[in-house]
């Protein structure tokens, strides 16, 4: 059947690609929000007034992204009931639970304290103000949590039992705590960090290679770079980590992203496919570019364990490999490049002396334009995972219970196909419409007001170096 008339596969291109879209938002609020919250603590605790200039300018930043994100996934909810009514109606009773769980615990509480952040400056007091930046980064963080366990669920489904077709629950802590659990939302959560610190870097960058600003934006480049040295290689660490667990809850998958189709024999390594040319017909590789033993090494950290090959599995049972290979070798080579990028920039910073330190870092336009590049290297990291996780989950909706064929709703091919160009012709606008927004922030650049509550003695003196680094 042409993929054009099969419902099954409309339904999956209208669902991937609002996920796709929607998932260029929230983690960077998710990250920016706790930044934002470091940043006022510093401004309470210091009176030092440029804490307050750099939160209010990353606000914007973050409020153009929260009401993106808040738009583009809101549709997500209807196509559950939509486009995959057997599947919420046979999970209703605990993923419908935990989807409600992220809307009346997380969102709402983050929606409910966002007022107060962005409009309570001269409202409230200074303590209140911080307490509200911390619900909203709190919130951020629990919704992100929650929709992990619901997708972590449908990669390792724990705690229930599928009778009748229904899901039925068993123990709901298992639930809730399934096995990809902390692997999914680790890696998810330091995603959202990270990405939130390359756009820092990234935007102080495009600063400091104008010459705009640059007492204000050299120290907020500093902060994301070194916070980068940290986050940048744990990131790697918790992914390769998620890697090795694969092994166990979905070994198919893991065969899918190493384009491994043979289990290695005994007393001998799987190896490890820098590049390849998959060939699912005929169940093997064209041709590869591959490195003996390193497969095994990464997975069992044993250079000759036993890593399953795709051909243990049924061929109706296998995820398709193209998406899962290539994406898999498409996010780890924006982080390394991030991870690489901090690291160098670090070292640049370290071996110069401090008075050096605005002409070692402005001075390299090459390195200032390396940083704007991390940006969408970091948004095409998140994007290649996220497909990485869910096309190798197929064929799949609920791993080895549920398939997606079984979870799809019969909807007519004229109203998927139209539905989707809808979708596809709206999201476009407002991504437009935020980008246009976001060039506008950056155009205007920082506002030196005078924060609230805040003595004429620190005023005075303290937000002089600000000030001057806006001519």
């Amino acid at each position: 059947m042409d993929l054009l008339h099969n419902p099954e596969f409309l339904s999956r291109a209208q669902f991937g690609f609002i996920a796709l879209f929607h998932i260029l938002w929230p983690p960077l609020t998710i990250g920016l929000a706790l930044i934002l919250f470091g940043l006022e603590a510093a401004w309470v605790k210091t009176k030092n007034v440029f804490y307050y200039h750099q939160a209010r300018f990353w606000t914007k930043i973050f409020l153009i992204n929260f009401g993106v994100g808040v738009i583009s996934g809101l549709p997500m909810e209807f196509s559950f009931g939509t486009n995959w009514g057997p599947f919420s109606i046979a999970s209703g009773d605990f993923f419908g639970n935990i989807l409600g769980f992220e809307t009346a615990m997380a969102f709402m509480l983050e929606a409910g304290f966002l007022g107060i952040m962005l409009f309570g400056w001269k409202r409230v007091s200074a303590g209140m103000h911080l307490f509200a930046t911390g619900m909203v980064a709190f919130g951020s963080t629990l919704s992100a949590f929650w929709i992990m366990v619901a997708n972590s669920w449908m990669q390792t489904p724990a705690g229930v039992e599928y009778n009748n077709g229904k899901f039925v629950i068993t123990d709901y802590f298992d639930a809730i705590f399934n096995p990809d659990l902390a692997h999914g939302f680790g890696h998810m959560f330091m995603a959202c960090i990270e990405i939130s610190l390359v756009v820092v870097a990234g935007v102080s960058a495009y600063y400091l290679i104008q010459r705009r600003h640059r007492e204000f934006f050299l120290p907020s480049f500093k902060w994301a770079v070194i916070a980068l040295v940290a986050v940048a290689p744990l990131q790697i660490l918790i992914g390769d980590s998620a890697g090795g667990a694969l092994a166990q809850t979905q070994p198919a998958k893991l065969a899918a992203i190493e384009a491994l189709w043979d289990t290695n024999k005994p007393g001998t390594g799987a190896p490890w496919a820098i590049l390849a040319d998959p060939n699912q017909a005929e169940q093997k590789n064209n041709w590869e570019i591959s490195i003996p033993y390193v497969t095994s090494l990464i997975v069992t950290h044993s250079p000759t364990g036993t890593v399953q090959g795709l051909t243990e599995f049924k061929r109706e049972d296998q995820p398709p490999v193209w998406a899962p290979f290539y994406g898999f070798r498409v996010m780890v080579a924006a982080g390394v490049f991030i991870a690489f990028m901090a690291v160098i920039t670090l070292w640049m910073l370290w071996r110069r002396k401090s008075q050096m330190l605005a002409d070692s870092v402005s001075g390299n336009k090459w390195l200032l334009r390396g940083w704007l590049w991390t940006i969408p290297a970091a948004y095409i990291a998140i994007e290649a995972g996220w497909l990485v996780r869910e096309i190798g989950r197929q064929p799949w909706i609920v791993y080895g219970m549920m398939r997606t064929s079984e979870g799809v709703s019969r909807v007519p091919v004229p109203v998927l196909q139209w539905s989707l160009l809808s979708y596809m012709v709206f999201y476009t606008a407002i991504g437009i419409a935020a980008l246009v927004f976001m060039r506008g922030v950056l155009r205007k650049g920082p506002v030196f007001e005078a924060p609230p509550h805040q003595p004429a003695r620190h005023r005075d003196i303290e937000s002089k170096p600000a000030i001057e680094g806006s001519h």
